[in-house]
């Protein structure tokens, strides 16, 4: 089981698990799209009532509790049904992928960004992050319009709220 707190993602332990993620990215981004660009993560845009940003815990490998991934909301220019919260840095440690950790995670996002008011959540990926395609369109989330000009990004995609 895993369970969720709010942090800005300037905090020691969020900064160490995006450092993760964004390794994670560089390390898989196809050569021939050139390199991965690490942005910028903007801690006010996660602090609400802008956004969210979570830490999830859950336990490391060896049982003990941990930190085991991240990610957060953040609002972005309304969109065709309304208001729209992005979904950015979803990142979980490998081992607690088996667990539903990252399921478990979107599924909060998704929460949490109804309550804020939120019609639709977007985000951005690309086509080479398959395990994270699969996981998004398990839960819903369809091919939608570019809503900004990531260079790190191929495909964009969207999920009503109701």
């Amino acid at each position: 089981m895993v369970t969720f707190r709010e942090a800005a993602p300037t905090d020691p332990i969020a900064a160490a698990l995006l450092d993760q993620y964004f390794a994670a990215r560089a390390e898989g981004f196809p050569a021939e799209q050139g390199g991965y660009r690490r942005p910028v993560v903007e801690a006010e845009r996660f602090t609400p009532p802008a956004g969210v940003f979570l830490l999830v815990e859950g336990e490391n490998l060896a049982g003990e509790p941990a930190d085991v991934g991240c990610g957060g909301i953040r609002t972005v220019p309304d969109g065709p049904l309304g208001a729209r919260r992005e979904v950015k840095h979803v990142w979980v440690q490998p081992h607690a992928r088996r667990i539903g950790a990252g399921r478990a995670l979107m599924l909060e996002l998704e929460r949490r960004a109804r309550e804020a008011g939120a019609r639709e959540l977007v985000l951005d990926t690309h086509h080479a992050q398959v395990a994270a395609g699969a996981l998004y369109d398990a839960l819903g989330y369809r091919p939608i319009e570019p809503f900004n000009d990531n260079p790190n990004a191929t495909l964009w995609l969207g999920k009503p709220l109701e």
